[in-house]
C-alpha cells in the first residue's frame, strides 16, 4: 500500500508541477479539468448511477467547464459568483452535517447530482483564476489545506479527546476530534506567519493569499484563516458523509493507494472558491 501511495504521488507531482509552473494557464487548467471530470464520474457512482449515467454526468461537468472557459470567465472578475458559491457552501455544509448521514438519501437525486457538479465546476474555475493571480497565491491556498490536514491529524493523534467530551462527528468520521480542528487552525496561522515573512524577505512579484488578506489588517487575516481552516474540515466531512451514506470506503480506485479524486480534493472544493471570495474583499 505504501509503495502504491508513493508511486501515485510521484506520478501526480510529475504531471502537476510542470503544469503549475508553466508560464501560461492552459496546461494546469486542462490537468485540473481532467481531475474534476473524473471527480464528477465518481460523484455519479456514489449517487447510485450506473456506468453510462456516471460518464454522462462527467461529460456534463466537462461541458460546463468548457462553456465557462469559452465565455472568458477565467479572465473576468466573478465577485458575485464567489460570494454566492461560498455562501452556499457554508449554508449547505452546516445543514448537511447537522442533519447527519441518514438525511443524505432523502435529498432529491437531481439536487444531489447538480450540487456535486456545481461544486466541482466552481472549484475548477476558482483554481484557474487563482493560478492567474500568481503561482505564489495559488500555492499558498493549496498549502493552507495541506497544513490544516497535517496539523489536524497530528493534534488529533496527540491530544484527541483529552480536553473535550466527545468526537467532532462520530457518526460521519469517528477518527476526527475537536482537538484536530484546533490544531488545524493553529497550524494554518503558523503557516501564514512564515509565508508572509517569506513574501517580504524575497520581495515576491505576486502576493500570497496571506499577504493579500493582511492588507485588510491582522484581525481580518486571523478571522479569515480560522474560517478557511474550519471550511477545509467541512469539505472533508461532507465527502465522508456522502461516502458513508452510499456505503463507499473510497470515492473510487482511480488513484492507487490514495482512493479516488474526490478523496484528495474534498477539502479544496469549499476552500478554493472561498479563497477567491475573501480575496475579492481586499482593497487593491
Amino acid at each position: 500500500m505504501l509503495k502504491q501511495r508513493v508511486i501515485t504521488a510521484l506520478v501526480l507531482l510529475a504531471i502537476l508541477l510542470p503544469a503549475l509552473f508553466y508560464p501560461g494557464a492552459l496546461p494546469l487548467a486542462l490537468v485540473v479539468l481532467a481531475l474534476m471530470t473524473a471527480g464528477a464520474w465518481e460523484w455519479g457512482r456514489m449517487q447510485g448511477l450506473g456506468q453510462g449515467a456516471s460518464i454522462a454526468l462527467a461529460g456534463g461537468c466537462l461541458l460546463l467547464c468548457a462553456l465557462s472557459w469559452a465565455l472568458g470567465w477565467l479572465e473576468r472578475p466573478l465577485t458575485g459568483l464567489w460570494i454566492i458559491g461560498g455562501g452556499l457552501w457554508v449554508l449547505a455544509g452546516a445543514a448537511l452535517l447537522r442533519a447527519g448521514v441518514g438525511a443524505w438519501a432523502r435529498v432529491p437525486l437531481a439536487v444531489r447530482l447538480l450540487g456535486g457538479v456545481l461544486a466541482l465546476w466552481l472549484a475548477w474555475l476558482a483554481l484557474a483564476q487563482a493560478h492567474r493571480m500568481g503561482v505564489n497565491f495559488l500555492l499558498s491556498v493549496l498549502a493552507l489545506v495541506w497544513a490544516a490536514d497535517i496539523f489536524a491529524y497530528a493534534a488529533g493523534r496527540t491530544f484527541g479527546l483529552k480536553f473535550t467530551r466527545g468526537k467532532l462527528a462520530p457518526s460521519i468520521s469517528p477518527g476526527k476530534s475537536w482537538e484536530g480542528v484546533w490544531g488545524a487552525m493553529a497550524g494554518v496561522l503558523v503557516l501564514s506567519a512564515v509565508w508572509v515573512l517569506a513574501d517580504r524577505h524575497f520581495g515576491v512579484a505576486s502576493p500570497s493569499f496571506y499577504s493579500l488578506l493582511l492588507r485588510q489588517g491582522l484581525w481580518f487575516l486571523v478571522l479569515a484563516l480560522v474560517f478557511m481552516a474550519a471550511m477545509s474540515v467541512v469539505g472533508d466531512l461532507v465527502e465522508s458523509l456522502v461516502k458513508r451514506s452510499a456505503g463507499f470506503k473510497d470515492s473510487s480506485a482511480l488513484l492507487p493507494g490514495h482512493g479516488g479524486v474526490l478523496d484528495r480534493v474534498d477539502a479544496l472544493l469549499p476552500t478554493l472558491p472561498l479563497a477567491m471570495m475573501l480575496s475579492s474583499f481586499v482593497q487593491p
